[in-house]
């Protein structure tokens, strides 16, 4: 549900209109869900929560993000389980299944993955504060 992607706890406390500006942000986020989240949450059998999805360049700013964020351009979200798998879970799945992404950062309670509407890089990288096992 695209306003799922759109919420921000943050927008709404700084009063920042986080809606999507440019088509093609609308089609990168239905890549995302359809090519990678979706595939995702259905060999997970179990919801996949997001904690960050679009962001508007004000937002972006606001939350500390770089100005090169895939987040503004609708091609990432940060995701994660509520019980039952950990976030090396997740990522071990997402390449296990042979999913394509674009980046996928470990973080310590959530999974940042990306998807680009070009070449995927195919990058696995752990946030400086991700001290858990390796995928």
């Amino acid at each position: 549900m695209l306003s799922e992607f759109l919420y921000s706890d943050k927008a709404l406390e700084l009063d920042i209109d986080n809606e999507i500006a440019e088509g093609d942000h609308l089609e990168n986020l239905r890549s995302l869900c359809v090519e990678l989240l979706q595939p995702l949450r259905n060999a997970l059998g179990v919801g996949l929560y997001r904690s960050s999805g679009y962001r508007c360049p004000a937002l972006n700013e606001a939350v500390g993000g770089v100005a090169t964020s895939q987040h503004t351009t609708g091609q990432a979200a940060d995701v994660y389980c509520r019980r039952q798998f950990a976030p090396i879970d997740i990522a071990r799945m997402v390449v296990s299944l042979r999913l394509p992404f674009d980046q996928l950062i470990l973080y310590p309670t959530f999974v940042h993955l990306s998807l680009t509407d070009g070449d995927n890089r195919g990058q696995i990288l752990y946030n400086k504060s991700y001290q858990g096992p390796k995928v």
